[in-house]
This record gives structure tokens, sequence and C-alpha cells, in this order.
């Protein structure tokens, strides 16, 4: 298997990046549009309208988790540990970051929001014991 296939998760994880900054961006241009907040508002996070918290509040979800995704994707690389096991993870996590934000910008129901959260949370986890399984040459 080619290595470098790892780093389409990868980039599928970002062009979520760059979706959630547009509907952000969408969404602050509304809330002032329509006068429900003044361009001011968005100086400070904790003044963010309510019209586009949840845009914003996804976009920092964006790098929390999502951050060890990339290191173990890129220590997969670097260590050869890439195969079919953690490329499926991976796909698999960044399908949970997209039904994650799916959920967030839309109907934001908590429970499916957090389902879907953690279910990417235990496949990071996988991805995670897989590189040290491999570092320590079980796998």
């Amino acid at each position: 298997m080619n290595p470098t296939v790892i780093f389409w998760p990868m980039i599928a994880h970002a062009v979520l990046v760059f979706i959630v900054y547009g509907v952000l961006m969408v969404r602050r241009r509304a809330v002032v549009t329509s006068g429900a907040a003044r361009a001011q508002a968005y100086k400070q996070r904790a003044t963010e309208p309510e019209g586009s918290m949840t845009a914003s509040n996804n976009l920092m979800n964006q790098y929390e988790a999502p951050v060890l995704f990339h290191v173990v994707c890129l220590a997969l690389h670097a260590t050869a540990g890439v195969g079919y096991v953690p490329l499926v993870l991976a796909w698999l996590f960044v399908l949970s970051r997209y039904i994650h934000s799916w959920i967030h910008l839309t109907t934001n129901k908590l429970k499916h929001r957090n389902y879907a959260f953690r279910t990417g949370l235990l496949l990071l986890a996988l991805m995670w014991l897989w590189l040290a399984l491999h570092l320590a040459g079980a796998v």
C-alpha cells in the first residue's frame, strides 16, 4: 500500500474545516446584515451572537481532537505504519467529524452530536493504539 494514502483522510478533514469556515462567514454576515448584531460583536468570543455561535463553536471543535488525528496520521506515515486498518480508522474518524459537524450546524441535538463525537474519539484512540502496537512490532 502506498503510505501517502493516509493523507487523503487528512485532506478530507481540511475540506471540512474550510466548509465550516464558509458556514461561519455566511452566518456572521447574515447576523450583521439583519441588524441582529453589529460587526463589533465579533471582537471577542464572549460576545459572539447566537446566530453564528454554533458555527464558531464547531470550528473550535475542529482544532481539538482532530489535532491528535493529524499527528497520528503523520506519525503512521513517518514510521511506515500505514496499512488498511489505520486507513479505515482514519476514514471513519473523518466521517464521524462530518456527521458531528452536520448535527452541530443543523439540529444541534446534543444526544446525537455527543454520539458522533464519542464515536470519533474512540476511533482516534484506536488509531493511537495501532501506532503504539506498530512501534512495538506487534502489528
